[in-house]
């Protein structure tokens, strides 16, 4: 076997064997196939996709790469959920220990934002003392006292993917659906759940900017865990707007916090508590009522207990940024159109982002929302607050806003998209 046999199969627009998928995975993890060689591979892939069963034997030999992960010893039935990245996507945060409060283990394995999407370890780490990296026994811990847990992913989970992932963002092959797909699903069936629910976002601020490639790639997704024996579903959720009234770290923990608390804006509680249903159906606990959960402060106390377990003070202050900026409205009437993708360009640019793995972030740094779609305003009223550290990110942030806005007469009739879109299981 040979990569150049291999790349040359898929570039002409041929099915890769089993055999092939086994071998360039298994010689790419140990550094036999060269990252430019892999490079083409990827591009074939990308111009000339996989059926069905490629991807399937390429997400198996993804898996096979690394370790996996065994939770049967714990007393509760697995769920996890994973996002897509969007703008504002705090979810997570409230959903991991309400599911927990309703009686599903919750081991979520997260990770850190990449341009305009936020990265739900970056988020909790501005909680003084809290941290991310976790060994797999401190992680087995804390699902068994605590019920749900959110740390990073280990090394050994599907090292071919952590390889894959970094040469196909800078080959421009982040975009292909096989690609994605396996990506996303080695990582989480070789972390072992039992159950799996994907919200999979459309939209501006999303990767799938439209409904047909979302639905595509949460197909894949779901037909991916069921092929691994893990019960999968999906939702396609709404990403043209910013999720909640925040975009940034520390912000949108304190979202958080006001949803676990019983309030928190209704698009944020709203697909919390979808989501929940979804992984507690999954994981068999049809019974459970997460809105109860919310509503008598279960779910916080677990979320309390889930801090603390991994080092964090959730009394603790979070960061403020030093210096604010108020965009205000341009037009009286119905705002219409808030971009999701220019909102999180802008908080980005501000400092809550990065633009390369190894940057760091600024915790206070972010958007507050004061109108989403659907909302009168008022020219002149304050439409958006910028938050940072760097008063001088001002101008960038400001231009990546420029055009994010629609407005229309207040007569209009308009009605804002639905948060999720449909459902695919």
């Amino acid at each position: 076997m040979d990569a150049i046999s291999v790349i040359r199969a898929k570039r002409d627009g041929g099915r890769l064997s089993d055999a092939q998928i086994d071998w360039i995975i298994d010689a790419y993890t140990r550094g036999e196939v060269a990252h430019e060689q892999m490079s083409a591979l990827a591009m074939a892939i990308f111009l000339n996709g996989m059926d069905r069963a490629e991807i399937a034997r390429w997400t198996a030999a993804m898996i096979t790469s690394g370790e996996r992960m065994d939770f049967s010893s714990l007393p509760r039935p697995t769920a996890d959920k994973h996002s897509t990245g969007g703008v504002g996507d705090k979810i997570t945060l409230p959903l991991a220990p309400l599911v927990a409060a309703c009686g599903a283990a919750v081991p979520q394995l997260s990770g850190r934002g990449l341009g305009h999407t936020g990265g739900t370890l970056d988020k909790l780490e501005s909680i003084p003392g809290w941290r991310a990296a976790l060994s797999n026994d401190e992680m087995l811990s804390v699902l068994r006292d605590v019920g749900s847990v959110i740390c990073a992913a280990g090394d050994g989970l599907a090292p071919a993917d952590k390889k894959l992932y970094a040469l196909r963002d800078v080959t421009g092959t982040v975009e292909s659906i096989p690609l994605i797909a396996s990506s996303i699903m080695s990582k989480k069936i070789a972390e072992g759940t039992g159950s799996l629910v994907l919200d999979v976002k459309v939209g501006s601020g999303a990767f799938m900017k439209d409904v047909g490639a979302a639905r595509e790639l949460a197909t894949t997704m779901v037909g991916l865990g069921a092929d691994h024996g893990v019960r999968t579903s999906a939702l396609l959720t709404d990403m043209s707007t910013p999720l909640g009234l925040t975009a940034g770290n520390a912000l949108e923990v304190r979202e958080s916090i006001e949803v676990l608390a019983g309030g928190g804006p209704a698009d944020v509680v709203e697909l919390t508590l979808a989501l929940a249903r979804e992984m507690l159906d999954a994981a068999g606990l049809t019974d459970a009522d997460p809105a109860k959960a919310l509503a008598d402060g279960t779910a916080m106390d677990v979320w309390r207990r889930m801090i603390t377990a991994q080092g964090g003070d959730p009394d603790a202050s979070l960061p403020v940024a030093r210096e604010q900026h108020i965009v205000t409205a341009d037009s009286t009437g119905v705002l219409t159109r808030l971009d999701a993708y220019a909102v999180g360009v802008a908080a980005w640019r501000l400092g809550a982002g990065r633009a390369r793995k190894e940057d760091p972030v600024q915790a206070g740094a972010g958007i507050e929302i004061h109108a989403k779609p659907g909302d009168h305003v008022t020219a002149g009223q304050p439409l958006l607050t910028l938050h940072t550290d760097t008063p001088s990110a001002y101008p960038y942030a400001l231009e990546a806003l420029d055009g994010a806005t629609d407005y229309a007469p207040a007569d209009t009739g308009f009605s804002p998209k639905p948060i999720v879109l449909e459902r695919i299981a």
